[in-house]
C-alpha cells in the first residue's frame, strides 16, 4: 500500500507529541509542514518513481519495480521504467538498492554499502551533527530544519514498525509490517483515525509536499556528497560523492511522480457507502485475506492500533528531544503550546 500515510502520519503525531512537551522544534515543524511532512516521506523512500513506461502514449504509471512478465497495464504495452542519467539507464530497483539503506541509516542497507549502516545507538549523534550543520554548512533557515526532523520520523518509524528498534508490539493479522496488514494499517490510519478523529484533509494536505523544493542537506546525510562537517567528523567512512548527481535527479523526479501516485492512493483507499456501514475496494480485502472494511476496523482495536502510533510519536519526539538538547540554537526557538496531545494520550496510551 501507499507508505506516504503511515509516515505522514507518524509525523503529525510525533509533532503533536513534541508540542505536548513544548519542545522549541514543535513550532517550527508546524511553520513548515510542507517541508516536514516532505521529508516524513520523501526524506527517505527515494524509490518512489514510477514502475512502468507506456509504450504508445509515454504515460507513466506504477511504483517502483515492475512485477516479472507484466506487459501490458490497462489496455497499453508497457516496459520497466528507467531513469537516464549521464547516458545510462536506471531501473528503481537500481537506484533503491543505491540509496535506500543511506536514508533509513539502520535498515535496508545492499552490497557492500551493509558495513556503512548506523548502530541504533549512534543515531542522536548522527541525528545531532546533521542537524548542527544545516544550521553551519546550508542555512540559514527553518525549511530544511523541518525537513531533517520528518526524515528522523521515518527512520524511527520504520525502524520500530519493522521491528527493527526494540518495542513495538503490534500484532494484526500476521505481525507488524506485511503486505497483509498494511492495508488494514492505511484505511484505519486515513479514515478511522485521521480524517474522523484528528480531522486530518489528506486530499489538501499531502499534495503539497510534492511541491516543496530538493533540499542540499538531503545528500549530505545520505553520505552521498563530498564529506565535511560534523557529520563527516563523526561518520567519516561510506561517503559516496559520485553519486550525488545521481540522487538529486532522483530527488527531483520522486516529486513529479509522488503528484500522480497520491491521486492512485487516495483512489485506493476511497470507502463506498452500504446501507449503515462502509466497504473499501475489494482488491484491498483481498489483500487483507478477505477481511471487510468493518473486519479490519474491528482487528486494528483489538490489536490496540492507537497505542502503537502513540508509541511510535512518543519513541520520535524523544529522537527530538535528543537532537534538541545538543543544539543551544535550536533550545532557544520559542516553545509551542501544549495542543491536544494529552487528550490523545488518555485515550491512547493505555495498552
Amino acid at each position: 500500500m501507499s507508505g506516504v500515510i503511515g509516515h505522514s502520519l507518524y509525523a503529525i503525531l510525533a509533532r503533536k507529541a513534541a508540542a505536548a512537551r513544548k519542545s522549541p522544534i514543535a513550532s517550527l515543524l508546524l511553520r513548515n509542514d510542507s517541508s516536514f511532512l516532505a521529508g516524513a516521506y520523501l526524506g527517505c523512500d527515494i524509490q518512489t518513481l514510477p514502475a512502468a513506461l507506456g509504450l504508445n502514449t509515454g504515460a507513466e504509471s506504477g511504483y517502483g519495480k515492475l512485477p516479472g512478465g507484466v506487459t501490458e497495464l490497462n489496455g497499453e504495452p508497457v516496459r520497466q521504467w528507467t531513469l537516464n542519467h549521464e547516458g545510462k539507464e536506471h531501473t528503481p530497483s537500481d537506484i533503491h538498492a543505491m540509496y535506500y539503506g543511506r536514508a533509513h541509516l539502520v535498515l535496508g542497507w545492499k552490497g557492500g554499502d551493509v558495513q556503512y549502516a548506523i548502530p541504533s545507538d549512534h543515531l542522536p549523534d548522527y541525528f545531532a551533527a546533521v542537524t548542527g550543520d544545516a544550521v553551519e554548512l546550508f542555512g540559514p533557515g527553518e525549511r530544511q530544519l523541518a525537513y531533517i526532523f520528518g526524515w528522523i520520523c521515518h527512520v524511527i518509524g520504520d525502524a520500530l514498525i519493522k521491528s527493527v528498534l526494540p518495542g513495538l508490539d503490534l500484532k494484526l493479522l500476521n505481525g507488524s509490517y506485511t503486505p497483509e496488514n498494511r492495508p488494514i494499517q492505511d484505511l484505519v490510519a486515513f479514515h478511522e483515525i485521521g480524517v474522523k478523529e484528528l480531522g486530518i484533509n489528506w486530499r489538501a494536505r499531502l499534495p503539497d509536499i510534492c511541491d516543496t523544493p530538493v533540499e542540499s542537506i538531503q545528500p549530505h546525510y545520505m553520505r552521498c556528497a563530498v564529506e565535511r562537517g560534523r557529520l563527516g567528523e563523526l561518520f567519516p567512512v561510506g561517503w559516496r560523492p559520485d553519486r550525488e548527481a545521481l540522487l538529486r535527479r532522483t530527488m527531483a523526479r520522486n516529486r513529479v511522480h509522488l503528484k500522480v501516485w497520491l491521486r492512485k492512493v487516495f483512489r485506493d483507499l476511497e470507502l463506498t457507502r452500504v446501507g449503515d456501514g462502509w466497504k473499501c475496494r475489494p482488491e484491498l480485502s483481498r489483500k487483507a485475506r478477505g477481511l471487510s472494511y468493518a473486519e479490519m476496523v474491528e482487528l486494528a482495536d483489538k490489536a490496540n492500533y492507537r497505542h502503537a502510533l502513540w508509541l511510535i510519536a512518543e519513541r520520535i519526539a524523544d529522537a527530538f528531544d535528543e537532537v534538541v538538547e545538543r543544539h543551544d540554537y535550536l533550545q532557544s526557538l520559542p516553545q509551542a503550546t501544549r495542543g491536544d496531545w494529552k487528550e490523545i494520550t488518555g485515550r491512547w496510551k493505555k495498552k
